[in-house]
């Protein structure tokens, strides 16, 4: 992390020591602390990014108990020797997948996303790799993210239109479009094919 960042290394590890102590404290004072701290946190995210504090407390400070990274699911599918990618609202292009809901695995997660975003129904069949997001994405984030790559393969369906995605398309390494760098960037993008092409493929992990 640039040392420009470390208060947001700060503010994060304050936001999760109130967050385990409002959990398991007990006595009405140390709570109140706790509490206090947790909103420091914010106001620190707050004043240093210009997002309104009530904004931040809903991204950073909405949950209980032991903080953990959120997980993020991320699919590789290729065909002809090209990976899908799907057009996001803003113009720029992903891999399909997002947020591990509570209720579903990573495999079962990945599957869903795909088929939300492209239309498609896949088989998730091995683990690319598993990154910390802030060693990897740009612009760093409040909360920790992990990010699990899986590589898929097609077994039907198509693209239909949907209220995340305009479109899906098949690209090379060499014609890649304009990428949403806060999910996936060149670099991830080439690991995929570097799994995808190889012959015994090792999980990477941060």
């Amino acid at each position: 992390m640039d040392s420009n960042e470390k208060w947001l290394q700060w503010a994060v590890e304050l936001q999760s020591i109130a967050q385990a102590g409002l959990f398991y404290g007990e006595g009405p004072f140390d709570l109140e602390r706790y509490g206090r701290v947790r909103d420091i946190a914010a106001e620190m995210i707050a004043y240093k990014s210009d997002i309104p504090v009530g904004k931040v407390k809903t991204l950073f400070c909405n949950e209980t108990g032991y903080q953990t990274p959120k997980l993020d699911s991320r699919a590789a599918i290729f065909q002809d020797g090209k990976i899908l990618l799907v057009k996001e609202r803003n113009g720029t292009w992903s891999l399909p997948g997002g947020w591990v809901d509570v209720n579903v695995s990573v495999k079962e997660n990945t599957i869903k996303e795909v088929k939300e975003e492209a239309g498609l129904d896949v088989t998730a069949d091995m683990v690319i790799a598993v990154q910390d997001r802030e060693k990897h994405n740009l612009p760093i984030y409040a909360y920790k993210i992990c990010k699990i790559f899986v590589l898929c393969s097609v077994i039907g369906g198509e693209f239909e239109p949907n209220i995340e995605t305009l479109e899906s398309k098949y690209f090379g390494m060499d014609e890649l479009p304009a990428l949403a760098e806060e999910k996936n960037n060149k670099e991830q993008i080439k690991m995929c094919f570097e799994a995808y092409h190889a012959k015994s493929w090792k999980t990477l992990f941060d």
